[in-house]
């Protein structure tokens, strides 16, 4: 069974940085590509980044480039989101997900995705 535990959300101002961690089992990790979505209350489960099997590609949501990296490291079985320079727009559960390929896209959607974790909550404070 596919088990995705997120760590490292909380509350910080506006301005700071999180790392987001999500540490994977019960699948070969390093045969898939990985994603950070998240969700805000009343809003679709967006996108935020996504990184291929290897970590050779990386796509970023438009609002993200520049503040966030995607990374993982496959010998941990493990995909980290760094978040820098924090906006209170970025306030959202966040998700990390599993995808059903090795091939990371810019345009994934949440049904390119199998496995979810249970999401940890990022709140940014102005």
């Amino acid at each position: 069974q596919v088990q995705l535990v997120e760590s490292g959300g909380g509350l910080v101002q506006e301005g700071g940085s999180l790392r987001l961690s999500c540490a994977a089992s019960g699948l070969t990790f390093g045969r898939y590509a990985m994603g950070w979505f998240r969700q805000a209350p009343g809003k679709e489960r967006d996108l935020v980044a996504t990184i291929s099997w290897r970590g050779g590609s990386t796509y970023y949501a438009d609002s993200v480039k520049g503040r966030f990296t995607i990374s993982r490291d496959n010998a941990k079985n493990t995909v980290y989101l760094q978040m820098d320079s924090l906006k209170p727009e970025d306030t959202a559960v966040y998700y990390c997900t599993a995808a059903r390929s090795p091939v990371a896209t810019a345009t994934a959607r949440p049904d390119d995705f199998g496995s979810w974790g249970q999401g940890t909550q990022v709140t940014v404070s102005s």
